[in-house]
């Protein structure tokens, strides 16, 4: 057991230390590093016998704990994977590019994976027009809705085609500014962003009151994806707890 836990540890703080040279914008790679640091503590405590010699009602709490956090995250990344596949409906009147990182260089790779896809989707529907959603990060150099717009225009979609939403800072603000663009009572709309995060846009569509909506799920990176997953989590357990799902 006490390797066990000591080489989870060590795999989970190397996992973070990777995701943070990447650096995607976010400071969450410091939760694998605190889940390294505390699997690792966990090894030592039960190697020096400390955890033997706790009052059993303390480790029971503990076990309770740790079954809650793992039936949670298995819980709502389950939700996520249900949406994994989404490919919309042909035909749309409106897609929504949910925005995520942008660079000095342009989109990131996440971001690259939605535009793209959206880039395939408008080639395929000619009538779709395409909203895309996103405002400007503290470390952002412009507005992401500005580059992904520009991103679309480059491959070709005619800007006229094209809506900017450039104020979003968040998912939820992505669908409520967005539809103020649209007719939410008729209109088709797809959300489109990645994979991992196609439930909590589509759920949080529908609860803001889009009436015919549905996803389209862009690819994801492999490497990213359990540091993509493990975040849906805490997305998810906050927008369900604020009443937006």
């Amino acid at each position: 057991m006490v390797a066990a836990l000591a080489i989870l540890g060590a795999l989970c703080a190397a996992y973070g230390i990777s995701i943070m040279l990447v650096w995607s914008g976010t400071g969450f790679f410091a939760v694998w590093l605190a889940l390294g640091a505390l699997l690792i503590g966990s090894a030592w405590a039960v190697h020096a016998g400390w955890w033997a010699a706790c009052p059993s009602v303390i480790r029971r709490i503990v076990y309770g704990i740790t079954a809650l956090v793992v039936i949670t995250c298995v819980a709502t990344q389950g939700l996520a994977l249900t949406h994994f596949s989404d490919q919309g409906e042909d035909d749309l009147d409106y897609i929504i590019v949910l925005g995520a990182q942008v660079r000095e260089d342009g989109p990131s790779v996440v971001l690259r994976y939605r535009l793209d896809t959206a880039f395939d989707y408008l080639e395929a529907n000619p009538r779709t027009l395409c909203i895309v959603s996103g405002g400007q990060g503290a470390n952002e150099p412009e507005p992401e809705a500005h580059v992904m717009a520009r991103y679309l225009e480059q491959r070709g979609i005619d800007s006229s085609r094209i809506i900017q939403e450039d104020e979003s800072k968040n998912t939820i603000q992505n669908v409520r500014n967005s539809m103020r663009l649209i007719d939410p009572d008729h209109d088709k709309v797809g959300i489109l962003t990645n994979n991992f995060h196609v439930y909590r846009g589509v759920s949080i569509a529908r609860k803001q009151g889009i009436a015919h909506v549905c996803g389209i799920a862009a690819p994801s990176h492999a490497w990213y994806l359990p540091n993509n997953l493990l975040r849906e989590t805490f997305g998810i357990v906050k927008d369900s707890l604020m009443g937006n799902l």
